[in-house]
C-alpha cells in the first residue's frame, strides 16, 4: 500500500472508533421484505428504511402492465447523448408534457435530484445574488450553493423570524439584486414539514426575493393529486423553483423542476449539469410517465399512509421519546451513536429493517433510528415495533 494512503487509513480508523463507519450491505428485495447478508447469517426483515413511500416499486403487476404497453421494439435502453445533441427522445417530451398538464406550469427533467440541485442555483445566481438557506437542507443543495458565485447566509432550522431579519438586511444592500430563499418541504432526517404558505407570504413581502423549494419527500404523498406539499398548501404557482425527484414515492429515478418558461429556457442554455450529462435512458422516462399518471389516482393510499404515520408518532410520544416528525418519515432520536446503533440492532433482530442515522448526516448528539413508512403497510405489521422503541 502506498504511504500516501496512510492518512485515509487513519481517517477510516477514527470513523470505526466513533461507530460512524459506513459500508455497502448485500441485500435482496422481495416486496415488503428485505434480506440482509451478515457475516454469519442472513436476516429477512420488514423493510422500514426505503423511500418507496407509496409502495409502487414493490408492485410487480405495475411493472408487467408497463411492459405490456411499451413493447420491446420501441424501448431504448440508452440515450447515448445529452439532450442537446441526439438525446432528446420523445419519451422526455411526453413526460414533461404530463408534468406541465399536472402542475399547470412549465417543467424540465434531470438525471437525478443531485444533478438538479448542484446545477440550478449556480446557473441562476451570480456575485450580486444572495442565497439564504435553512441550516438542514440536503447535501446536494449545499453543494449547489458552494458551486455558485452567490453570497450565502443560513438561518436556524425553520426559524422564519431569523430568515426575515436576514432578508431585511439584504434588502438594504444595493449590491444584491436577487435573494434566493432555499428550503425543503419535508426534511428527510427530522420528517418535519415546512409551512410553505408562510414562506410564500414572506417572498411576496419583499421585492428581491425568489423561492426555491425541494419537494423530494412530498411529491406522491401530499396533495389531492399527489403533486406534493406545494399542492397541499395550494401554492404551486407562487414558488419560483419547485423541484422534486422521481426516485422516492414515484418508484423511478431522476429529478424535475416546475418553473416559468423563461427559467426553463435559461437553464437549458446555462446549466452545466444538464448540458454536459448524457441523458437518462428513454425507457426510464417512459416508466416515470407511466407511474406519475397512475400516482395521481392514489388518494386512498395517501390517506392511509398519513394515518399510519400518525399512529406511529403517537406511540413514540406516549413513551416519552423525541420525535419531531409531521410526516411519513418518523425518526426516534436517541442522542448518542452507540445507543442508536444498539436500538436499531434490537429492532432488526425482531424483524424490522431500520437503520441508525449518525453524524455527519445529522448533528452530533442527535443520532437516531429513522423509520420510513409506506402505503402498502398496515398497522398490524408495525404494532410489534412499538414496544421496542
Amino acid at each position: 500500500m502506498s504511504h500516501l494512503y496512510q492518512s485515509y487509513v487513519d481517517h477510516l480508523e477514527v470513523l470505526k472508533q466513533k461507530n460512524n463507519y459506513r459500508f455497502f450491505k448485500k441485500l435482496q428485495h422481495d416486496g415488503q421484505m428485505i434480506t440482509v447478508q451478515f457475516p454469519h447469517q442472513n436476516k429477512t426483515m420488514l423493510n422500514l428504511s426505503s423511500n418507496d413511500y407509496l409502495g409502487l416499486a414493490q408492485r410487480r403487476a405495475l411493472k408487467q402492465q408497463f411492459l405490456d404497453e411499451y413493447p420491446l421494439h420501441t424501448q431504448h435502453f440508452s440515450s447515448s447523448s445529452s439532450r442537446l445533441l441526439t438525446g432528446n427522445f420523445e419519451e422526455y417530451e411526453r413526460l414533461e408534457h404530463t408534468l406541465n398538464q399536472a402542475f399547470g406550469r412549465d417543467s424540465l427533467i434531470f438525471n437525478s435530484g443531485y444533478h438538479m440541485n448542484i446545477g440550478i442555483l449556480p446557473a441562476l445566481t451570480n456575485q450580486n445574488s444572495l442565497i439564504i438557506s435553512d441550516e438542514l437542507i440536503h447535501a446536494s443543495i449545499i453543494d449547489g450553493i458552494r458551486l455558485s458565485k452567490a453570497k450565502r447566509e443560513r438561518y436556524l432550522h425553520q426559524d422564519l423570524n431569523q430568515l426575515e431579519q436576514l432578508i431585511i438586511t439584504a434588502m438594504q444592500d444595493d449590491t444584491i439584486d436577487k435573494i434566493f430563499i432555499v428550503t425543503e418541504s419535508i426534511f428527510s432526517m427530522d420528517g418535519d414539514m415546512t409551512d410553505l404558505t408562510a414562506f410564500v407570504q414572506l417572498k411576496q413581502k419583499y421585492s428581491k426575493v425568489l423561492l426555491y423549494v425541494d419537494d423530494a419527500h412530498g411529491v406522491g404523498v401530499y396533495g389531492e393529486k399527489g403533486l406534493g406539499c406545494a399542492e397541499h398548501f395550494n401554492c404551486i404557482h407562487d414558488i419560483d423553483f419547485l423541484v422534486g425527484t422521481f426516485g422516492k414515492a414515484l418508484a423511478s429515478v431522476g429529478g424535475y423542476l416546475i418553473c416559468d418558461t423563461v427559467i426553463r429556457d435559461y437553464l437549458i442554455n446555462t446549466m452545466r449539469s444538464l448540458i454536459f450529462s448524457t441523458a437518462q435512458a428513454p425507457i426510464n422516462m417512459a416508466w416515470t410517465d407511466f407511474i406519475f399518471q397512475k400516482m395521481q389516482q392514489y388518494q386512498q393510499k395517501r390517506q392511509h399512509l398519513q394515518q399510519l404515520s400518525h399512529d406511529l408518532k403517537q406511540s413514540i410520544l406516549q413513551r416519552g421519546l423525541n420525535c419531531p416528525s409531521d410526516s411519513h418519515i418518523v425518526p426516534v432520536i436517541y442522542g448518542e451513536n452507540h445507543i442508536a446503533i444498539e436500538k436499531a440492532n434490537i429492532m432488526q433482530d425482531a424483524g424490522f429493517y431500520v437503520l441508525p442515522i449518525r453524524p455527519p448526516t445529522v448533528a452530533v448528539g442527535t443520532a437516531r433510528v429513522r423509520i420510513c413508512l409506506n402505503a402498502e403497510l398496515n398497522l398490524s405489521q408495525i404494532e410489534p415495533l412499538f414496544k421496542l422503541l
